[in-house]
């Protein structure tokens, strides 16, 4: 395809009965792209997580469009509105607050269903604050996992943190500013201290902030502060012959296991075969 027909197919944008998943500005406004704006002023209606926060877009750019809400709390009930809308033959754009829909937002939810109904989609390429944080980092990016927000469940937490401790790749995470200093003390425990790791405050914002060293320092940096705006934590990736599992974390899951009915050779089979090590290690530690 030459430029010529690829600039042709853009200015035909947006299509009938197309739903556009469309990346807006993580901070700087400015990020957008025209291709996006077009988008934003041209489909017959803008889902957005926020209308509040669409509406900052939308005036500055001088945009007027239909908007309606979609968001955690009512996308059950959008959702079949949305799909009904398509298969009219409306162009949908969907947006979250920040970045990329679907990522960390119910944007997910309404491209499963989509795709379910056999209805196209296009993404609009924008911001994401994942990919901002890991480049910003130094950290390998070449290859590396995203956990979006840990759950807040403390064995589903628990999980992916000892998961964290052990990944040689590199993980980003998301977190509220109310709960990052929970979360270092967590990464603490789980990875030690030693650990580099880059907390990314406001990042395309006029105070954009990056905070890195070993877990202790950036404890140490936030420790009298009051955090507010929206964080990203990069975590690097440990090399396989430095992974040093917490034993006391492996203690504490192996009499949890015993005192559920395991034997101690059971259990510490099972945990051996979790955590990289022989069975008498883990036998040993009781």
């Amino acid at each position: 395809m030459n430029n010529n027909s690829l600039l042709s197919h853009r200015s035909e944008e947006p299509e009938n009965g197309i739903l556009y998943m469309v990346g807006t500005p993580i901070g700087n406004l400015n990020d957008i792209s025209q291709r996006a704006l077009n988008i934003l002023q041209n489909v017959s209606l803008v889902a957005c997580e926020d209308t509040r926060q669409t509406k900052k877009i939308m005036s500055k750019f001088n945009i007027s469009n239909k908007l309606i809400s979609f968001n955690q709390h009512n996308s059950s009930i959008k959702i079949p509105k949305i799909v009904k809308g398509l298969k009219e033959g409306k162009s949908i754009a969907i947006v979250s607050d920040a970045g990329m829909p679907g990522i960390c937002d119910p944007g997910e939810d309404i491209t499963k269903r989509v795709k379910s109904e056999g209805i196209d989609i296009i993404c609009i390429p924008g911001a994401c604050a994942a990919i901002t944080a890991i480049l910003s980092s130094g950290m390998s990016s070449s290859s590396f996992v995203f956990e979006g927000f840990l759950p807040k469940k403390k064995i589903d937490r628990e999980k992916i943190l000892l998961e964290i401790s052990k990944n040689e790749k590199t993980t980003i995470i998301y977190e509220s500013p109310k709960r990052l200093k929970k979360l270092l003390n967590e990464l603490l425990e789980f990875c030690g201290e030693d650990r580099e790791i880059m907390v990314a405050r406001e990042l395309t914002k006029k105070f954009e902030e990056h905070v890195g060293n070993n877990i202790n320092k950036v404890i140490e940096f936030f420790t009298d502060k009051d955090i507010i705006g929206e964080i990203t934590i990069v975590i690097k990736g440990i090399r396989k012959r430095d992974f040093n599992p917490n034993k006391s974390i492996i203690k504490k899951d192996l009499n949890d296991l015993i005192n559920a009915g395991l034997s101690l050779s059971a259990a510490s089979k099972y945990l051996a075969k979790k955590n990289g090590l022989k069975k008498s290690e883990v036998y040993n530690l009781i």
